[in-house]
């Protein structure tokens, strides 16, 4: 019941200016941040791990702005999956190699987990009508996992795969020259993962992109979505002419090498909630 309620709170809060979402979504995070001290925690001691030289200061002020951009970037969705098709565009951008959108080649779109990620896969369907190919992760709540399929798959062609279906989907919409959409970049669990090189801690990662891409004969190209005060940019960044390789392990390591580089540009915005390293190696300590 309360999650229908809130939900039918989104559908109205789409239609707020854009300058009061946010607002909104600041004063949800700045709450977040101080009222929930588990994911504060978590936060905090991947910053600490991800980034030593910094100061204590440096990385309360990073973790604090993660939460204000993650709240605002999921009241956004109010108006990504219910406002009108002339307000989404006129607040989402795509910039970068947009040529690759009419190409007909095998794609494997790398969607690093930052705050946009949802932002950017919208911008291309409804500017674009591309077709994706996307695997998720269902909510345990069948409401809330029911409203977000159907934003995602609210403009263009976009097909939601689960782990579970296995690769022929994947394989499918690759061999047809379509985008894949992919965030290995997450803690996936011992099973298919290898310990490589994230910000200089071993983490378990998936080898799925190089894997994906290797089997469809596709080419990876970087998505990343920036939120910013007029809504979100989306860029297609330039294909990996070195990627894959005969060896997925150190096309994964690379694949976080390059994952670093762009968090970089924007730390804020990454996904730091997330128990990164929880997954690890033989014989190491827990960190959470």
């Amino acid at each position: 019941m309360l999650t229908s309620f809130g939900l039918w709170v989104l559908e109205r809060v789409a239609f707020l200016p854009l300058a009061w979402v946010r607002a909104l979504g600041a004063a949800l995070g700045y709450g977040l941040y101080f009222f929930v001290g588990s994911r504060r925690h978590v936060a905090m001691t991947n910053l600490r791990l991800c980034f030593p030289d910094w100061t204590e200061k440096q990385r309360r002020a990073v973790a604090k702005e993660s939460f204000v951009v993650f709240a605002q970037a999921w009241l956004d969705r109010s108006w990504l999956w219910h406002g009108s098709e002339s307000c989404l565009q006129s607040r989402l951008t795509v910039t970068g190699h947009t040529e690759y959108l009419h190409q007909q080649i095998p794609t494997v779109f790398f969607v690093p987990h930052f705050v946009g990620l949802d932002a950017g896969s919208t911008g291309l369907t409804l500017n674009y009508g591309t077709a994706l190919t996307a695997i998720v992760t269902p909510q345990s709540n069948r409401v809330i996992d029911r409203w977000i399929q159907q934003g995602r798959q609210r403009f263009g062609r976009v097909n939601l795969v689960q782990r579970e279906d296995g690769i022929k989907p994947i394989l499918a919409t690759l061999r047809r020259g379509e985008f894949l959409h992919l965030s290995p970049d997450m803690s996936f669990g011992l099973s298919e993962s290898v310990f490589v090189p994230f910000y200089g801690q071993e983490a378990a990662t998936v080898p799925s992109l190089s894997r994906f891409a290797k089997l469809g004969r596709a080419r990876v190209v970087p998505l990343v979505t920036r939120l910013t005060k007029s809504g979100y940019e989306v860029v297609i960044h330039s294909a990996w002419d070195d990627f894959p390789t005969e060896d997925s392990v150190a096309d994964t390591a690379l694949m976080n090498e390059r994952l670093e580089q762009l968090i970089n540009t924007m730390p804020a915005q990454y996904f730091w909630v997330h128990k990164r390293f929880k997954t690890r190696p033989a014989g190491a300590s827990e960190l959470y």
